[in-house]
């Protein structure tokens, strides 16, 4: 090759490189007056870095703390684990809308779920079809429904787990958790549950699914660009397919298959979730869509807030005697009814410490700041920006919770005044997002924990196999759990 295409060559490369760093020198002067990790106002990968780890919530939490309530993690993304700016962003009339983050949230290349959809119309005409069939307002066996799988996972314990003085029989509760809210979920969803808790096992392969996408949600999450990348064509050709008999692809085929028994000339009519969405106006193609988002975010987030609130109630010694004192002295139906669960005043401060202490659902949430910016706690963040949700700061804020937050103490909802309990139920209550992001499935959550705990209390003595390390734990914005081993026990007289 002659000099002269060689110069030209290396010229280009030099013009290339010289546009790249102004840009990213611009992108870091934008937000150079908020603090935070100094790599991470010229990088993602110090997110991602801290993503991968398995331990970005504390990460988080550990960068507030540092450098206050709002902080920068990356060239355009903050952090707060402010709770009024928090709901400041989700209000029903905000001007924040998601950012471009939620495109990693898709499960197929060619459909927006109710979670990861960002066209705000859209968002809210999905939320509005779905909100009734959410609520259990036209699904008359909502409860009964959680009340028959509650009994199958006592049911599945008794017959296969209990442990006698010669007989040791170690039960991974991380599992069979999760076997109970995807059954919980399928039978509310489409009127028949997966089957889990009857065949001890993952039928479907979906927890295996969700544990193999959570890693590629992860870096799509940090590096969203790479979606439009990643479900565009070719590579979308190589993405799961309904014709697969394993991985999400099974499930979409799942999803593809329940959708289409409600739709054509000899569809099924149900008084289920999925019966309230058609009657509503979803389509064929969007609850096929749906479906497969309930799966992932309804059972894994469920699943994690059980297995956390139980293993602390069975590690505090003091809090499990008040709360079984509290279960016997009280009369109660078998299984506990919803009316009355919310009438055991000790129940619900365990489930909302249970909900603060070990928030189901870490992820960033990036808001995107309106074009004009806005002032967030006096400092002006330019239009564009994300900003985040640090909600695990946030339930461990020792300016909001005390100096002891880090501590699973239930008493803490019995202090102060009447408008100070208050004001922390409505903080606790960010767990499940706010306003018109607030998590739909908020109502069925409510229901497996007001039931779960007291029959499984009632029933069984519960005691960690390994109390150095009661679980192996991943997390991804939502938890992975593995080998949580407990050993389990009748409970004589049951309460």
């Amino acid at each position: 090759m002659s000099p002269a295409p060689l110069t030209v060559t290396w010229g280009l490369v030099a013009v290339l490189i010289v546009i790249a760093l102004t840009l990213r020198i611009r992108t870091w002067l934008r937000l150079r007056h908020i603090p935070g990790p100094p790599i991470a106002g010229i990088t993602e990968f110090w997110l991602l870095r801290k993503t991968l780890s398995g331990r970005c919530h504390i990460d988080l939490l550990e960068a507030c703390k540092k450098y206050g309530s709002l902080v920068r993690i990356g060239p355009n993304h903050l952090i707060t684990d402010d709770p009024e700016v928090l709901r400041r962003m989700s209000a029903v009339r905000s001007p924040y809308r998601r950012s471009i983050w939620y495109d990693g949230l898709r499960l197929e290349h060619d459909y927006f779920n109710v979670v990861s959809e960002r066209d705000e119309n859209r968002h809210n005409d999905l939320r509005a079809k779905m909100a009734a069939g959410y609520a259990g307002k036209e699904n008359e066996a909502l409860e009964e429904s959680i009340n028959a799988n509650v009994a199958n996972l006592v049911r599945l314990l008794e017959s296969k787990y209990l442990s006698i003085d010669k007989e040791y029989k170690p039960v991974d509760f991380a599992l069979k958790s999760q076997y109970f809210t995807l059954d919980v979920i399928s039978s509310i969803a489409f009127g028949k549950a997966f089957g889990d808790l009857d065949a001890d096992d993952d039928v479907s392969s979906l927890i295996q699914t969700s544990e193999e996408t959570l890693p590629m949600i992860v870096l799509l999450g940090a590096f969203p660009f790479l979606a439009n990348v990643f479900f565009a064509y070719p590579f979308k050709l190589l993405l799961p397919s309904d014709k697969d008999t394993v991985g999400l692809g099974k499930l979409i085929g799942i999803a593809k298959e329940v959708a289409a028994q409600r739709f054509g000339p000899n569809k099924k009519v149900k008084k289920d979730m999925i019966g309230s969405f058609v009657r509503h106006g979803l389509t064929e193609r969007e609850i096929r869509g749906e479906i497969l988002m309930q799966i992932f975010a309804g059972s894994d987030t469920s699943a994690a807030a059980i297995r956390a609130t139980l293993l602390y109630i069975i590690t505090n010694p003091h809090v499990q005697s008040i709360l079984l004192k509290e279960i016997s002295d009280t009369s109660i139906s078998s299984p506990i009814t919803d009316a009355e669960a919310r009438k055991l005043p000790y129940l619900q401060a365990v489930i909302k410490e249970g909900l603060r202490i070990h928030p189901p659902a870490t992820g960033l949430m990036l808001k995107e700041v309106p074009p004009g910016g806005d002032m967030v706690n006096g400092v002006f963040v330019p239009g564009g920006t994300g900003i985040g949700w640090s909600t695990y700061g946030l339930m461990r804020n020792v300016k909001i919770w005390g100096d002891d937050a880090d501590v699973f103490r239930p008493e803490r909802w019995f202090e102060g005044t009447a408008e100070e309990i208050r004001k922390k139920e409505i903080d606790v209550d960010l767990a499940f997002g706010y306003g018109k992001y607030q998590c739909l499935g908020k109502n069925v959550a409510s229901l497996e924990l007001n039931k779960v705990f007291v029959e499984l209390l009632r029933n069984f003595e519960f005691t960690v196999v390994n109390p150095a390390e009661p679980w192996k734990s991943f997390n991804a914005g939502l938890w992975i759990h593995h080998n949580m081993g407990l050993r389990v026990t009748k409970r004589e007289p049951k309460l």
